[in-house]
């Protein structure tokens, strides 16, 4: 487990160098691309999704379930906000704040991304869309944890 994991961080950490350097519309078509696999990918997601649900009956409480629980128009809803943040600006690169010292010299305070990101979440797969989206546009890496329920 401690090898999959370095093995995990390691590969995120090279991936990171190269996310941060990818221009606005490669990003932009990145994502898009990952809406459009999104819902191609509906019948196979629906149908992991049930068994996920399957095996979480009677252990999780039916608000948790519910969460858990995927359909058409929830996929389409997270196809739907992968675009929306595919036509956000790209933040990597703005100039925040931009001082002029006296000596001359110019200081400026301007968006990069972090690097690699980690998220732990509960079963909740739109997390899964929205976490890795978001990362995406500004140039980070993201290696996302969904609860144990959502293993399918």
């Amino acid at each position: 487990m401690i090898r999959a994991t370095q093995e995990i961080l390691t590969a995120a950490k090279a991936a990171s160098r190269e996310a941060a350097l990818l221009t606005e519309s490669r990003k932009n078509e990145a994502l898009l691309l990952m809406a459009d696999a999104l819902e191609r990918g509906t019948a196979e997601i629906l149908q992991a999704n049930l068994a996920d649900l399957e095996n979480a009956k009677g252990v999780l409480p039916e608000v948790m379930l519910d969460r858990l629980r995927l359909d058409e128009n929830r996929i389409s809803a997270m196809a739907k906000g992968i675009r929306e943040v595919a036509a956000l600006p790209d933040p990597v690169g703005a100039v925040l704040e931009r001082n002029a010292l006296k000596n001359g010299l110019s200081v400026s305070k301007i968006r990069v991304p972090l690097g690699v990101i980690g998220i732990i979440y509960e079963s909740r797969p739109n997390v899964t869309s929205d976490a890795a989206a978001l990362c995406f546009k500004s140039g980070n890496v993201c290696i996302l944890r969904g609860g144990k329920d959502a293993y399918h």
